[in-house]
C-alpha cells in the first residue's frame, strides 16, 4: 500500500496550510480515494535546523528522521504557504537537507505534488512556481495538473477538517484521484 509523507511549509500550530493538508487527507479517506491500508503522515519539521554543510559530520536527529520518512514514502505532497511572494524558508531548508549529502538525494524519483492556500485571490501561485522549479531539479516526479491555488475563506474548512462547499470538495477530490494515479506511476 502506498505511503505519503506530507510536507507542510508552515510551523504554526494554527496554520491554514496545515488545516488544508488535514482537510485533503480527510477527503481522500471519505471519498475512498486513498487505498485501504495506505498511510499519510505529516512530516515534523520544527526540529530540522537551518542547512549547514558542516553538520553532516554529526547529522542532527531531526534531519536524519525527516530523510528516513521521505525515503520510506511512495509520495511527497507539499502544502505550502507563500511568504513575500516566495517559498517559506522552512520549505527550502527541508528540500536542501533532503537533497544532500551528494549521492543521497531523498527526493529522487518520488511522486510529488504541490498545493497551497492563502487568503489572497491568487493563492500561493508564486511560491508554487518557485518550488516546482526546485523540486524538478531535485528529481521529484511532479503532478503537473491540476494546479491548485486555493483561496481560504472563513468556514470553507470546518473545525473537523471537512470541506464544506460541494463544488470545492469535488474539485479537490479530482486532485486527490489524479495524485493517487500519479503515485502508481
Amino acid at each position: 500500500m502506498p505511503t505519503v509523507a506530507v510536507i507542510v511549509g508552515s510551523l504554526r500550530r494554527e496554520s491554514i496550510n496545515l488545516r488544508f493538508a488535514k482537510a485533503l487527507a480527510k477527503l481522500a479517506k471519505l471519498a475512498k480515494l486513498a487505498e485501504p491500508g495506505s498511510a499519510s503522515k505529516l512530516v515534523e519539521l520544527a526540529d530540522v535546523p537551518l542547512y549547514n554543510e558542516d553538520l553532516w559530520s554529526n547529522a542532527p536527529e531531526g534531519v536524519t528522521r525527516m530523510k528516513r520518512e521521505v525515503e520510506a514514502a511512495d509520495a511527497v505532497p507539499f502544502v505550502t504557504p507563500e511568504y513575500n511572494r516566495g517559498i517559506p524558508a522552512v520549505v527550502k531548508n527541508v528540500v536542501d537537507w533532503g537533497s544532500r549529502p551528494y549521492g543521497k538525494n531523498s527526493w529522487a524519483n518520488k511522486a510529488g505534488a504541490i498545493v497551497g492556500t492563502s487568503p489572497g485571490a491568487i493563492g500561493t501561485a508564486v511560491a508554487q512556481s518557485q518550488l516546482r522549479a526546485i523540486l524538478v531539479g531535485c528529481g521529484v516526479r511532479l503532478l503537473g495538473q491540476p494546479e491548485v491555488y486555493f483561496q481560504t475563506k472563513p468556514g470553507l474548512i470546518g473545525d473537523d477538517f471537512t470541506v464544506t462547499d460541494a463544488k470545492t470538495r469535488e474539485f479537490l477530490a479530482g486532485l486527490i484521484a489524479k495524485f493517487a494515479k500519479h503515485i502508481q506511476g
